[in-house]
C-alpha cells in the first residue's frame, strides 16, 4: 500500500483566533499583536505558533521565518493608501481635495488595524535586506504626499512641506499607543484638517 503524504496540518490546541480567517491570516494576526505588545525581539515563531494554537512546524508552512512575518505586516500598513493614492490620480480631483482624502484614508489605515504595528517602523531591523520592499513602497507613499502636498500648497511653499505632512499623518501611531480610546473618526477629521491648515488651504 502506497504511504500517504503527511498532512500539512495545523493540529489546533484552542479555539481559533478569528473563525473566519485562513491560517496565514491568524498567524499575522498573531504575531502582530506579540510584536507590538512584546517587542520583536521578544517574540520567536514558537510563540506565534501557540498564541494561534499549532505546531511550529505548521507556521513554517506558511512562512519562512519571522522577518518575512513582520515584513507582510509593515507593507500592509502602507499598500492600501497607496493603492487609494492611484485611484484618486484616476479621478483626478483638485490637488487639495486628493490631499485631505487621501489623509483622511491613510489614518484610518493606521488607526483601525486589529494591532498598531505602525510602532513597528523604527525597528533597526527593519534597515535590513529583507524590508526592502517595505521600505520602497512606504517612500513611494512619501513621494505621494510630497507631490500632492506642492500641488496644493501656495507657490513658494517649503520644500519639506510634503515631509511635514508625513509626519504628521504618522504621528497618529504615536497617539494610538499613547491614547488608544482616542475615537478614530475624530482624529481622522482633525488631522486631514490640520494638513490643510499646514499646506495653507481653505478647508
Amino acid at each position: 500500500m502506497k504511504p500517504q503524504p503527511a498532512a500539512v496540518g495545523r493540529p489546533r490546541s484552542g479555539a481559533r483566533r478569528l473563525p473566519a480567517a485562513t491560517a496565514r491570516e491568524e498567524i499575522l494576526d498573531a504575531a502582530a499583536e506579540l510584536f507590538a505588545q512584546r517587542g520583536y525581539a521578544a517574540t520567536s515563531t514558537r510563540l506565534i505558533a501557540e498564541a494561534v494554537g499549532i505546531r511550529q512546524a505548521s507556521l513554517y508552512y506558511h512562512f519562512d521565518n519571522k522577518e518575512q512575518i513582520l515584513a507582510e505586516l509593515l507593507e500592509a500598513t502602507v499598500r492600501p493608501s497607496l493603492d487609494y493614492a492611484a485611484d484618486l490620480d484616476r479621478q483626478g480631483p483638485a490637488p487639495a481635495a486628493a490631499l485631505h482624502a487621501l489623509v483622511t484614508y491613510d489614518v484610518g489605515v493606521l488607526l483601525t488595524a486589529r494591532w498598531n504595528v505602525g510602532i513597528l517602523y523604527a525597528l533597526p531591523e527593519v534597515a535590513t535586506e529583507p524590508f526592502n520592499r517595505f521600505r520602497t513602497e512606504r517612500e513611494r507613499l512619501r513621494e505621494t504626499y510630497r507631490v500632492l502636498t506642492a500641488a496644493a500648497a501656495p507657490a513658494g511653499a517649503d520644500a519639506f512641506l510634503g515631509d511635514l505632512v508625513f509626519g504628521l499623518v504618522e504621528s497618529v501611531i504615536g497617539i494610538r499607543r499613547d491614547l488608544p480610546v482616542a475615537p478614530p473618526e475624530e482624529l481622522q477629521r482633525a488631522v486631514a484638517a490640520a494638513v490643510l491648515r499646514l499646506v495653507g488651504v481653505d478647508a
